[in-house]
């Protein structure tokens, strides 16, 4: 059975050391690099089913990091765990609404952490749809697929997370009904998720951004959490 690859970008060599070992012995290959330079070319080189990326680091910071990775199409898929040292949720947002799918703080437990990656490698192996959703969903001219992991608006491709595509995909098949936010955590990254609030909206936010008139379908229920609209309108 072929490893999953895990890239471990931090510029503290002990962490990393600490975690590649942690790693190892849950069977990942590991791959690490110091700085974001090294860690951006080594996820293009390697193409990682995973990344654990340190927020601050030398020369381009994690956050720039997680963007490129994020507009590149060859790793725009891969699921990035952002490891923040400030402990501040506001960084966990930033983090967030530039593409991670999840976040640790530190300082963390080795136990934690793995548990994060093996959530977030299984909400990435279930892209592929089950034997209850839908390969192809069509909304109007919003269009997702399940197999290619594709999102298109008037045949135009949408790149979206890992994340945001589960999120989408559970709102639209589950158009009309509202979700609060817990329940959208846990049907999109697993029971184990860090909650908080401002993980789901901001992620909402996004989505609406990346779907333009599309993301109005989203609708905000006041106190609970979120819906799809039941049928599609025409925009103004």
């Amino acid at each position: 059975m072929k490893k999953s690859r895990i890239l471990v970008v931090d510029d503290e060599p002990d962490l990393v050391e600490l975690v590649r070992h942690h790693l190892a012995r849950e069977h990942y290959d590991v791959v690490t690099a110091a700085d974001g330079e090294t860690g951006l070319a080594e996820a293009r080189r390697r193409l990682p089913d995973l990344v654990v990326l340190d927020l601050m680091l030398p020369g381009i910071d994690g956050l720039e990091v997680c963007r490129r990775l994020r507009s590149d199409p060859r790793t725009t898929h891969i699921p990035i765990v952002m490891l923040t040292a400030k402990g501040e949720e506001s960084d966990a947002v930033i983090g967030l609404s530039q593409g991670a799918d999840d976040y640790v703080r530190k300082p963390f437990g080795m136990k934690e952490l793995v548990a994060r990656i093996a959530t977030r490698l299984r909400s990435a192996d279930a892209r592929s749809p089950s034997g209850e959703a839908q390969k192809v969903t069509r909304f109007g001219e919003l269009v997702i697929d399940s197999v290619k992991h594709e999102v298109m608006i008037a045949a135009q491709p949408v790149k979206l997370t890992v994340t945001e595509f589960k999120l989408l995909r559970h709102l639209v098949l589950n158009r009309g009904r509202a979700f609060t936010r817990n329940e959208l955590l846990n049907a999109v990254l697993g029971q184990d998720a860090y909650i908080i609030d401002r993980n789901v909206d901001v992620h909402v936010a996004t989505l609406r951004k990346k779907l333009g008139d599309y993301g109005n379908h989203i609708l905000t229920i006041r106190g609970l959490g979120y819906k799809f609209r039941e049928t599609p309108t025409s925009p103004d």
